[in-house]
């Protein structure tokens, strides 16, 4: 299980994840959107989320949740026998979304995605990118997301936070490496 609690200028904001559970989430970023896209992750992850982000400056506010999730995870990502690598290509209607991560003391996000002009939530940045960024840096992560095809924002969107969960899920997930010796 990773948590972070954070208070910072901005506000609070509280996260809990725990990586052998079921795909649950309950998260309050103050973007719906957002909310939707982690509730993804979750799923396709097999992880249990809690997130709570304080009201305030919504890129703030994306920039915290990124941050916090990043933060919890950094305890599972480095446990006994997880890898703390994994990928993941996945569909979402005629978008197709491949994200490869490892863990690393240098965080970095490479993308091929700029959905500045798509005015997610509204908004007239790249609050995805946003989001990964801080992601990245919170969980020390080096973080590749490929759109290998998609016009649709919001199919775009889903396919790359499906494929950010299998992704993490696989990362986190312990893997049995022993051989059988003969």
């Amino acid at each position: 299980m990773g948590a972070a609690d954070q208070a910072g200028e901005s506000g609070r904001t509280s996260v809990r994840v725990d990586v052998r559970g079921a795909g649950r989430a309950s998260v309050a970023t103050g973007l719906p959107v957002l909310d939707h896209l982690l509730g993804l992750t979750a799923s396709y992850a097999g992880f249990d989320l809690a997130l709570e982000v304080a009201p305030g400056d919504v890129l703030e506010e994306v920039a915290a949740a990124g941050r916090a999730l990043g933060e919890s995870l950094v305890e599972p990502l480095g446990a006994a026998g997880a890898p703390g690598h994994g990928s993941g290509v996945v569909p979402a209607a005629e978008a197709l979304a491949q994200v490869a991560l490892e863990t690393g003391e240098s965080p970095l996000v490479v993308s091929n995605v700029d959905l500045s002009a798509a005015r997610v939530g509204g908004l007239g940045s790249d609050v995805v990118a946003r989001f990964l960024q801080e992601l990245a840096t919170g969980a020390r992560l080096t973080l590749h997301v490929r759109l290998l095809e998609g016009r649709e924002t919001q199919h775009v969107l889903d396919a790359i936070f499906k494929a950010l969960g299998v992704a993490l899920g696989e990362a986190c997930r312990p893997t049995d490496r022993r051989r059988n010796a003969t």
